[in-house]
């Protein structure tokens, strides 16, 4: 199984592959959805958000190098530092991770591409018109001027906030869009889309890395969403979430940030460390030390990093056991971290190490993160961080963990790819000049405010008196800060520099093991074929595999139907299920982002007519998309992949990636209500009285819409089945049945607090039990168009027994509305009466 005859016409199947797989000219080449275009547009454009941020970071160190200063005013410094925090967060710190998976995971595979390149190219966009929209807003002296976390009741405070906190509830949501999109791409192609051979125990570690991380999002994004949906309710319609006033609570809003704020720092160093996994092997010249140990603490962070979140709010009065919980949590995700790093220590101490700019980079950076690490034991203990909270011993504390933990690895892992984007590697010479200045000038910057926090100086002022201790510990910091910069402005003239007369380096420059290597800078496929693999480092341990691979000895060495190919494997062995046909370029996924951007957008200046413009604009360019890119019939069951083996080109079911794709959209959707529900209970349990007196929806209607919704999930289940048995009339019958169920179903769940007169201004308890409904019966229009769907799809004559893959999706959506209702429903019925 190692290899077949070479092929017959070598030069004519790589044309093939060429003209399939490389992107024209002109506008098209805008729309192309190829793996490495996308990784590189991601990339760069993180890179520039990152130096817009970086600038507002000089112009806040600026104002604070001297005491009494006024360059800038104080309404633009609480501008400037929002938005640093913002950008850096959500426009840096996790796309810059998703670009990179994106433009490397395909090869280091062994696939072709990813399993949905239009879903990346539309967080692609996403992504790109959120990040101009929320940072352009300074411009126009409307940027978020509450701090990245937008605590409530400051931020609910229209007088004060404004509209920026508009622009940063709104913006990041649509950018939020982008990060789930990418990690169901990364989850479904690391899972589906191996080489063959392949097993789950022999993926890269980068792979492992990005398959946790993608995981934490699903989990970490939705709860922010969550809050973001009931934060804008507050500040657009008056619903008193946080209005302690009313029955709200200001501490919801902080529960719901946290729980994705601390996972969020892993989810940031996480990628970084993987980064550090594929450079120490390869400059250490031996495999990793400890691979299942790694695996087994790169899982263990991300679980206890979903237990952190409340050391973010030590000091807001919380039980004395609830703090004690989350302090020894805290301490306890230093042991799966510290055996990461003991884990690199081996390998480069068990190899013979060459010293590089990658590892320079690298190994400073683990040194900053060390340092990070142990400030943040001592944050971790509750009476210390009483001491310290929200002063610049935090904010020491956040740089060095952020910039050590994931900027200098990326700066690593800059240098030790570029070569894969044109062939060219970068200066030896200026990588260690800046390497040189940046780690002098972030100690010089950081390492002070350890001092300046524990003498007392807060976050976010914009000016202080020059008697108190603090003037000459700033301007050392802003010093730091530009030294720093030029660093970052020595890599950015790296990368920029005209390389043309630059010879083109030899491929895989750094005999690294893994098969990213074997990438062509000049094709936009992953592998020229599919190869067999049979080690975790296929280049070091199979000796023939790369010409193999350039020789199209292995699966899919053609393009034979001009369509793009790459195949599905199983999930635990990565054998061979399916030839998997991509997409290939298309202005629907540029469309789709736009209109989507405009409901955001026009939702943010309160344009509702606009609102719904765009909404049902971005409604048919999405229907149109599935329309023409998913599901389509092939011209023929099977097809030949090569060494003897043929694989069908249609599956369904858990065997499908559209399945795997919306189950896990399912778990982050569902993640979200989840949060949602914890509201609700929040509520309950800090109130004597949650209802307030206040008539609740009633038994009958709310029963009544769950007895329904019941009933709407047993005739998808019976349509399905008639499906299976090709018996046409009677699927479209239950479809129909089920739909009407649907219908009702979300109108009884309407009539409950309706008919009750539950008006949501007036206190959280009605508010509360309006958006739960209002989420169900958002999610039944959403079933109801999947409904009507599947029926245009049976009459078009595109589903069928055999080709049953929109119903069986749409029945998988079905299994977690109805988990859904009979739970909003019977809890807003019951549980008020159960106190």
């Amino acid at each position: 199984m190692e290899g077949q005859d070479p092929p017959r016409d070598l030069k004519a199947e790589e044309a093939r592959l060429r003209k399939v797989w490389n992107t024209p000219g002109g506008w098209r080449y805008w729309t192309s959805v190829n793996n490495s275009e996308i990784g590189l547009w991601y990339g760069a454009t993180a890179f520039i958000f990152m130096l817009f941020a970086g600038l507002l970071a000089l112009v806040v160190r600026a104002q604070l190098a001297v005491p009494q200063n006024d360059l800038i005013s104080a309404d633009l410094f609480n501008q400037a530092f929002t938005l640093h925090g913002t950008v850096m967060m959500f426009l840096f710190a996790v796309p810059i991770f998703e670009a990179v998976a994106i433009f490397l995971l395909p090869p280091m595979l062994g696939a072709r591409e990813l399993p949905f390149p239009r879903l990346s190219a539309f967080g692609f966009w996403s992504f790109a018109i959120g990040g101009v929209f929320v940072c352009g807003s300074i411009f126009f002296k409307a940027a978020p001027n509450a701090g990245w976390f937008m605590y409530a009741p400051l931020a609910t405070d229209k007088d004060y906030a404004g509209i920026g906190a508009d622009v940063w509830l709104l913006g990041l949501s649509f950018i939020e869009v982008a990060s789930i999109a990418a990690a169901v791409e990364l989850i479904v192609g690391i899972m589906k889309c191996r080489a063959p051979g392949m097993r789950i125990n022999m993926m890269p570690l980068f792979a492992w890395y990005l398959l946790i991380v993608a995981g934490m999002i699903l989990f970490a994004f939705p709860p922010l969403i969550a809050g973001d949906i009931l934060f804008e309710m507050e500040r657009m319609f008056d619903w008193p979430f946080f209005d302690a006033a009313r029955g709200g609570d200001p501490l919801l809003w902080q529960h719901l940030f946290w729980i994705f704020g601390h996972p969020e720092v892993y989810i940031i160093f996480l990628p970084a460390i993987a980064l550090m996994a594929m450079i120490v092997p390869t400059f250490s010249q031996r495999p990793i030390v400890g691979y299942s140990w790694i695996v087994l603490a790169a899982v263990g962070t991300g679980f206890l990093s979903f237990g952190l979140w409340v050391h973010h709010m030590f000091a807001t009065g919380l039980p004395q056991i609830s703090l004690a919980f989350f302090s020894a949590a805290s301490t306890a995700v230093a042991i799966p971290t510290g055996v990461q790093i003991f884990v690199f220590m081996a390998t480069m101490l068990a190899g013979r190490v060459i010293f590089s700019v990658p590892m320079l980079f690298g190994t400073g950076g683990v040194a900053i993160f060390i340092i990070g690490g142990l400030t943040g034991v001592m944050v971790a203990l509750a009476p210390f961080d009483w001491q310290a909270h929200d002063t610049y011993f935090i904010v020491a504390h956040l740089h060095y963990v952020l910039i050590g933990g994931m900027l200098f690895p990326v700066v690593a892992g800059i240098y030790y790819y570029f070569p894969l984007v044109d062939g060219k590697a970068l200066s030896d010479r200026l990588g260690k000049i800046a390497f040189w200045l940046m780690f002098t000038g972030f100690n010089v910057a950081f390492f002070p405010m350890h001092l300046t926090g524990l003498r007392g100086m807060p976050r976010r002022v914009f000016t202080y008196p020059a008697d108190i201790g603090w003037d000459w510990l700033n301007l050392i910091s802003t010093i730091g800060a530009f030294v720093f910069a030029a660093g970052v402005g020595v890599v950015v003239i790296d990368i920029l520099r005209p390389k043309k007369r630059q010879p083109d380096v030899k491929p895989n420059l750094w005999n690294a093991g893994t098969l990213e290597w074997l990438a062509e800078p000049k094709e936009s496929w992953g592998v020229r074929s599919i190869p067999i693999i049979s080690s975790r480092y296929p280049l070091w341990d199979q000796p023939d595999l790369a010409e193999g691979i350039k020789q199209g000895r292995y699966y899919l060495p053609d393009a034979k139907e001009g369509l793009r190919e790459t195949l599905v494997t199983s999930v635990l062995d990565a054998k061979p299920i399916q030839v998997l046909r991509v997409g290939g370029t298309s202005m629907v996924t540029i469309a789709a982002a736009i209109l989507l951007g405009g409901v955001f957008i026009a939702m943010t200046f309160h344009l509702w007519t606009l609102t719904i413009l765009f909404g049902l604009g971005t409604l048919i360019a999405i229907l149109y998309w599935l329309w023409t890119g998913t599901g389509a019939i092939p011209e023929a069951k099977e097809k030949d992949v090569g060494l003897g083996l043929s694989l069908p080109i249609y599956v369904s079911g858990p065997a499908s990636v559209g399945w795997w794709a919306m189950f896990i959209t399912m778990v982050g959707d569902g993640t979200a209500y989840g949060s949602l529900l914890f509201g609700y209970f929040f509520y309950w349990t800090i109130h004597d009285d949650f209802t307030a007196g206040l008539a609740g929806p009633g038994l009958v209607w709310p029963l009544a819409g769950s007895a329904l919704f019941l009933a709407s999930w047993v005739l998808m289940l019976m349509a399905r089945q008639a499906n299976e048995r090709d018996r046409t009339s009677l699927t479209r019958m239950l479809l129909s049945a089920s739909m009407l169920a649907t219908l009702i179903g979300a109108l009884a769940a309407f009539l409950g607090p309706h008919r009750y007169g539950m008006d949501p201004t007036v206190h959280v308890y009605p508010a509360i039990v309006w958006v739960l409904v209002g989420w169900l019966m958002v999610h039944a229009a959403a079933g109801l168009i999947m409904q009507g769907f599947c029926l245009a799809r049976s009459f078009a004559g595109r589903m069928s027994a055999a080709y049953d893959m929109d119903i069986r999706n749409v029945t998988l959506f079905w299994h977690f509305l109805t988990v859904t209702a009979l739970t909003t429903l019977p809890v807003i019925a019951l549980f008020p009466l159960a106190r």
